[in-house]
């Protein structure tokens, strides 16, 4: 399995376009909220972007219900938008709300909800092609022979079957749309770049980036989702001093917790992030947090957790894993966790981009024994089981 490198990946912004009703597929409804696998089409597209700042959906006004029982929240998904009558119009109405968000050099990727198999490597050569010429998209070149009706053939050699996600600088993306001919059929965003007479570059892509359209497409995502995979369990572990001076809270698992004594920490000290990120960065062998994050950074002085815990989410979804269930048990005598056990569920689903049930918090005490029985610290463990595809 190849581990992609994100060290100099610019940052950039999604717009995923899942506005249509998918009526080439039939059935009930529309392609993006499909179940493949344990997941749903849109969940997973939108799973592949976990590096991104900030990610917005375009939606048909009539699927608001169906967008919420499919996706899961995450720290950088954003509310979605309405879509419109064509897909232009939907990608339209998505960076008229971006506007007040990005700046004109920002990169914005644009992504089919209906390719849920984008590969990380991808992801990340587009983005910095577009950072380097201002727009660029996935794309194929066309190997099968292609024969007109009438019997002619037809010269395939620079012919490219294009694909998501489309890169652009944000301006160029809205000068583009904002020039359009409102009487050509523009298939993609990058026919309206190139009617600009801006050059759109090609980034060879994957096979496996194909568009569901048909039933056929549905039932082969279902057989790559149901391929061979394999699941890898890490642990992590992280204990903090509580100071003697007087305090209203401690962080814990990414909640406030009411405590009359702070923690003492270079960061926020919260034992139950730091934990759970020690955990995933353990199933790709990432080395712990403190290599990432190390204490003698000035700027993660004070830092929220839940910075470091994304960071261990889009590592472990840079290596295409998926996480299944995270677990956190924290050993303390105060404060109490109970009152708070859904909160920490709600917070570390949405930062982690699971539903809070796959999400364990448990709570226990030493029996007065320990520095945790004399209230002179907390501990947490915790447990991540991620599936990988097999290697």
């Amino acid at each position: 399995m190849e581990i992609i490198s994100t060290s100099d990946l610019p940052s950039y912004h999604v717009l995923i376009v899942a506005g249509g009703q998918g009526s080439r597929l039939g059935g009930e409804l529309p392609k993006q909220y499909l179940k493949i696998g344990n997941n749903i089409v849109i969940n997973q597209s939108i799973g592949m972007f976990s590096s991104c700042i900030t990610l917005t959906c375009v939606i048909h006004p009539e699927h608001t219900s169906l967008y919420h029982d499919a996706v899961q929240p995450r720290m950088w998904l954003r509310p979605p938008v309405q879509g419109g009558r064509e897909r232009r119009d939907s990608v339209r109405n998505g960076l008229n709300d971006l506007k007040n968000h990005l700046k004109a050099d920002d990169i914005l990727l644009i992504h089919d909800a209906a390719r849920p198999f984008v590969s990380p490597a991808d992801i990340c050569a587009v983005i910095r092609e577009a950072a380097r010429t201002g727009a660029a998209t996935l794309a194929q070149p066309v190997c099968d022979t292609l024969r007109h009706q009438d019997g002619h053939t037809i010269d395939r050699s620079n012919v490219w079957a294009i694909q998501t996600p489309q890169a652009f600088r944000f301006s160029l993306i809205c000068k583009a749309h904002d020039r359009a001919d409102p009487v050509t059929s523009y298939t993609d965003d990058s026919a309206m770049v190139a009617a600009l007479g801006h050059p759109v570059s090609f980034v060879s892509g994957s096979q496996e980036n194909f568009k569901i359209t048909t039933a056929e497409d549905l039932r082969f995502a279902r057989m790559l989702v149901s391929a061979a995979m394999e699941t890898r369990t890490g642990s992590g572990y992280d204990v903090h001093a509580f100071r003697s001076d007087a305090a209203t809270h401690i962080r814990l698992c990414g909640v406030d917790v009411p405590h009359d004594r702070g923690i003492d920490a270079h960061s926020d000290g919260d034992v139950g992030l730091h934990a759970l990120t020690d955990a995933l960065l353990s199933t790709v062998a990432a080395g712990d947090i403190g290599s990432h994050f190390p204490p003698s950074d000035p700027q993660w002085k004070n830092a929220d957790s839940a910075l470091f815990l994304r960071k261990a989410v889009h590592l472990v979804a840079a290596q295409q894993g998926r996480l299944v269930h995270l677990d956190v048990t924290i050993v303390c005598e105060r404060p109490k966790v109970g009152p708070y056990r859904e909160a920490m569920q709600a917070r570390i689903a949405e930062i982690c981009g699971l539903p809070p049930a796959r999400v364990s918090i448990k709570a226990t005490t030493s029996e007065k024994l320990g520095f945790t029985g004399r209230e002179e610290g907390i501990v947490a463990q915790a447990l991540a089981t991620v599936e990988f595809p097999r290697s």
